[in-house]
């Protein structure tokens, strides 16, 4: 017989003698391991299978993974195959930082096969547990969903837990729910989040809520001549990796799940809706008193205790001293109708058709035929209507970009798409000049070298319990630029002030500092000499 043929039944038996070991190691040394894997029902409900993975985008294009599988270790006891429940329990305890005396009690369940101790578990706490190698606590290692970014783009993402349909596990939330089948199937999606946009202008509203005391807020970034939405975040939020931590309520996505009254941010609408009808021009004057009454309802300036009537003033002054005898003006020579369809042309009553789940679309329900001249009148300064802020980016961006209004889209495979054109372009580029020049009478939100469009909005909150409002507000601000090629549109809102806050003081140098960070971020040139 030859060298050869030695050296290949050698190979074989070889071969054959590490499966009958590894058989012998299976069903002998670990038999109580695997008879307790396939003993646990709740071993199977765990993620055994790969998920697809989603990812942010920055602006070269690279992806970074936001929402993606890890192996981690998984802790759990099968209680019947335990011999000392108590002892069990003193050793473990002290490492997961839990009661002995409730552990002991898990361990003791008489035809228990299943308990879990910890899912996500430190590799360093796994690896002491498993030095015990005590008969009946196992460690093992599943892959795990997690989400390296944290709290950021939270609501945005959702997250992936317990389906109590099939005991299995499912997207909540986020692009998580809406793409669900999508990534079950293990494909990826990628987002138009940009990372380095969403960790600033998440900092920036941190910073902001922390420092004035508001009960929340919203950021959003969006480029305007496509929709594409490039930060999307909101104060409270969650971490996604320790989901069961917060409030169910933070879950939800107040950027398209939460309607408010705009307040004077509506008043730049209300200016397009009039100057694209014909009604009357960035130069139209009235004579301001100080406050106008209608219904037996008297509406004054926010300011009118401090400056006293305007006099005589343009639409333009309108929008730079954010008069709302100005706005109620306008509405007044527009028209009930005719302003009616323009609101509604800027998609105010419509979802925007983002893809993410439980989106709703704004209440304009005040503006009905059966209604008052008052209703119409305090909608011309975003009083009376309430919308999302995704709803109101969307419509200021129409204006930004040259009067067509896009749908805003997170999903990157989508396409730029007009829904309709709201105003012309000359329109809209009247009502930016306006906007440009309430910013730089203010001075706070201008940025050396560059023109920016911008409007304030302070606006009480409805009070739904009794009636009218409270005596909280919302400020926002929404604004854009360069104006001459518009790469970014900004809104910021914060939620529950004291009615002595004004916009002016604290969401607009949070504007500037985001926009100034924006223009660095994509070395924008300026475009004012």
């Amino acid at each position: 017989m030859s060298v050869r043929l030695f050296g290949i039944i050698g190979i074989f038996a070889l071969a054959y003698a590490a499966l009958l070991f590894r058989l012998y190691d299976i069903q002998i040394v670990h038999n109580g391991y695997y008879v307790a894997r396939a003993e646990s029902e709740a071993v199977a409900a765990l993620p055994k299978d790969d998920r697809g993975t989603i990812y942010f985008t920055d602006k070269n294009g690279t992806r970074l993974p936001a929402g993606t599988n890890k192996p981690l270790p998984v802790l759990y006891a099968v209680p019947k195959g335990i011999a000392d429940a108590r002892g069990a329990a003193d050793l473990i305890a002290p490492i997961l930082g839990e009661s002995a005396d409730a552990l002991a009690a898990r361990f003791a369940k008489p035809n228990d096969a299943y308990e879990l101790l910890k899912r996500k578990a430190d590799p360093a706490v796994a690896g002491q547990i498993g030095d015990l190698k005590i008969k009946g606590i196992y460690v093992d290692e599943v892959p795990e969903r997690v989400y390296p970014f944290g709290t950021r783009a939270a609501q945005v993402l959702g997250f992936v837990g317990p389906n109590g349909a099939d005991a299995g596990e499912s997207g909540h939330y986020g692009i998580e729910e809406r793409f669900d089948g999508t990534l079950r199937g293990t494909e990826n999606i990628t987002v138009t989040i940009d990372p380095n946009l969403e960790i600033e202008a998440e900092r920036i509203l941190q910073d902001l809520v922390a420092a004035h005391g508001a009960e929340g807020g919203t950021v959003i970034v969006e480029d305007p001549k496509t929709g594409k939405i490039l930060a999307m975040g909101n104060v409270p939020s969650f971490d996604p990796n320790a989901y069961a931590a917060s409030p169910v309520g933070n879950f939800l996505n107040p950027a398209v799940q939460h309607l408010y009254e705009p307040g004077s941010v509506f008043k730049v609408l209300t200016m397009a809706a009039g100057i694209d009808s014909g009604k009357i021009t960035p130069e139209t004057t009235y004579t301001d008193t100080g406050s106008v009454t209608l219904n037996g309802r008297t509406i004054q300036n926010y300011d009118f205790k401090t400056h006293g009537s305007y006099g005589k003033a343009t639409m333009t002054n309108v929008i730079e001293h954010s008069i709302n005898t100005g706005a109620v003006f306008a509405e007044r020579q527009i028209g009930r109708d005719i302003f009616t369809a323009y609101v509604k042309r800027f998609g105010l009553d419509q979802k925007t058709g983002i893809s993410l789940p439980g989106e709703l679309h704004g209440d304009l329900r005040r503006l009905s035929p059966k209604e008052k001249d008052i209703a119409f009148a305090t909608a011309s300064y975003g009083q009376g209507v309430a919308v999302t802020p995704l709803e109101l980016i969307s419509a200021i961006a129409a204006i930004a970009n040259g009067g067509n209004l896009m749908r805003p889209y997170l999903d990157l495979s989508a396409k730029p798409e007009v829904i309709r054109r709201v105003i012309s372009e000359s329109t809209a580029r009247q009502v930016t000049d306006m906007m440009i020049s309430a910013v730089d009478k203010a001075g706070v939100a201008k940025v050396k070298g560059f023109t920016i469009a911008g409007k304030t909005g302070t606006a009480f909150i409805p009070d739904f319990k009794r009636g009218g409002y409270t005596d909280k507000v919302i400020d926002s601000y929404v604004g854009f630029g360069p104006t001459s090629d518009p790469r970014f549109i900004i809104l910021i809102k914060l939620n529950g002030l004291a009615s002595s806050q004004l916009a002016a003081l604290n969401v607009v140098p949070a504007f500037h500092d985001l926009a100034q960070f924006i223009l660095n971020y994509y070395n924008i040139p300026p475009d004012r000499l």
